[in-house]
């Protein structure tokens, strides 16, 4: 209804769970990156939890796009099943055949088995994903264990993703299921946004959604806080709620009486009344704690005679995130690619693809959706899409990192900021840069051979200081896998020996590669 009124190609705030609005936090990073990690490992059960509306099923939705296209997926959505019926289901998801009006668990398990066996003989592997599965029966639960024991020498036949509410935990708890517990190898509880994840999520919803200009100002995201709590489901129909509200009064931005409004009409009167008390309790609480708080101080320096007095350096002198007065304000990051370009030491040519430019010079273009703390493990330079108060999008080119502050360049301008300022403006897209090995194919999977191989072993034998092998063919055996593996858990990566761009930047930087850095190292300059 209210799409055209402000220039949205589709409803922001939908609660469907679509994984191209999904807005990654660290939190909701962590949590793909768990299930990614267990999926990899070939060990059995993946257990992913979290309170209603947190994001959950939005997660798996992105996990099932990340997956291999060689992958088998079998969903159980309805988890209140007996283990015939959920035996049943998963031959059905698979298409496994078995007679009609069987109820033998023998006839289902055999079938299953003998399924799995030729999906791993065809190198295929197959996922079992439950969701609600804090409803599961302890015998249900226990039957999914079982069909983890069906396996072959290297593998499991069948990996399980179980995605539930915190009550799972105490499911698992009990005596009876005290094995499946056991074969839990990644597991992440997905809490809720914080107050500055739920500005970004907000803007970057608008912002996939089409709109270029802030709809909620910084006292309304205050409230929107408090009142959902960092739900994302609860932000979502809150949100949508007040836009309609805005709509129907013929306003451009969402203002407090407007969403309070809304607030009401979801949450209905007891909600308010509830969170007034709430907030009462609180203010109550805090004046308690600066009372005693303040005695306590009291008490203490009046009992010490000699105080040590620390010297505070002061902070370094930042500036504003905004594009510079005297440009034309621009929207394309062909200036952010000159500087970025700049620190590689090689020219960029403007009005040509960028990214093919670095190609010529052997560098690919990497670009991603993450975190500060994600660009601080690449401690690589990244170009990063800002937007300024007004909603509008510029990039700029973050070059350096020195503690809490940042140098950057936007436009021709370069300026030291606070962290927290690119924190605020930023959304979590970035490019950087980053350095092929010779005669480079793509990814390095076990059993390749060629330079590439080679190239590994050159790169990991500097970092163990041993020696590589420098003759007669070298092929990427179990060996390789197993210490390419060690190296991935060093760094953070997801260990599943695949020789990706993510661990060909991380092998770059630990063999000394003459790369530039965000954070340097001692004695550099």
């Amino acid at each position: 209804m209210y799409k055209e009124y402000f220039g949205l190609k589709e409803p922001p705030f939908s609660i469907a769970p679509d994984p191209h609005y999904l807005y990654m936090s660290d939190k909701h990073r962590e949590a793909l990156a768990h299930l990614l990690y267990g999926i990899n490992s070939d060990n059995g059960f993946v257990l992913l939890t979290g309170d209603v509306g947190t994001g959950k099923t939005t997660i798996c939705r992105c996990l099932l796009q990340q997956l291999p296209e060689n992958s088998n997926i079998a969903f159980i959505l309805n988890p209140k099943v007996t283990v015939d019926e959920l035996l049943a289901t998963i031959c059905d998801e698979l298409g496994i055949g078995y007679p009609a009006e069987n109820t033998s668990n023998k006839v289902f398990i055999d079938n299953i088995n003998a399924y799995l066996l030729e999906a791993n003989t065809k190198g295929r592997r197959t996922v079992l994903i439950v969701e609600e599965a804090q409803n599961l029966s302890p015998e249900v639960l226990e039957q999914i264990r079982l069909l983890t024991n069906l396996e072959t020498n290297e593998r499991k036949l069948l990996q399980i993703i179980m995605i539930g509410q915190p009550e799972l935990n105490d499911l698992l708890l009990r005596p009876e299921l005290r094995q499946l517990k056991q074969r839990i190898t990644a597991r992440y509880h997905l809490g809720a946004l914080t107050k500055q994840d739920l500005s970004a999520y907000v803007l970057h919803r608008l912002s996939i959604a089409g709109v270029d200009r802030k709809l909620f100002p910084a006292s309304t995201i205050d409230r929107l806080f408090n009142l959902s709590g960092g739900i994302p489901r609860m932000i979502n129909l809150l949100c949508d709620r007040a836009l309609l509200g805005t709509y129907v009064q013929g306003k451009s931005m969402v203002d407090m009486p407007t969403l309070n409004k809304a607030a009401a009409e979801v949450f209905g009167e007891p909600r308010k009344r509830m969170q007034i008390k709430k907030t009462f309790s609180r203010a109550i609480i805090s004046l308690l704690l600066i009372v005693f708080g303040t005695a306590l101080a009291a008490s203490y320096f009046s009992h010490k005679s000699n105080i040590e007095v620390i010297n505070i350096t002061e902070p370094q002198q930042t500036a504003l995130i905004q594009w510079p007065a005297d440009l034309p304000f621009d929207r394309d990051p062909a200036n952010a690619f000159k500087s970025l370009f700049r620190k590689w030491e090689i020219t960029y040519k403007f009005n040509e693809d960028a990214c093919l430019q670095a190609q010529a010079q052997g560098l690919r273009c990497m670009k991603g959706l993450g975190s500060l703390n994600s660009i601080l493990k690449f401690n690589s330079p990244a170009i990063l899409k800002l937007f300024d108060s007004q909603g509008r999008e510029f990039y700029i080119t973050l070059t350096e990192i020195a503690g809490q502050t940042a140098t950057i360049e936007v436009g021709d301008d370069t300026r030291i900021v606070d962290m927290k300022e690119i924190e605020q403006r930023w959304f979590g897209d970035y490019t950087l840069l980053w350095r092929t090995p010779p005669h480079y194919r793509g990814d390095i999977h076990p059993g390749m051979t060629g330079p590439d191989v080679h190239w590994l072993d050159t790169q990991l034998a500097v970092i163990q200081g041993r020696e590589a092998q420098k003759e007669g063919v070298l092929i990427y055996d179990n060996q390789l896998v197993t210490q390419v593996k060690r190296f991935q858990l060093t760094e953070g990566l997801i260990p599943d020996g695949i020789v990706g761009p993510q661990t060909i930047i991380h092998l770059n930087t630990a063999s000394g590669s003459n790369a530039p850095m965000l954070v340097q190292q001692k004695g550099e300059t």
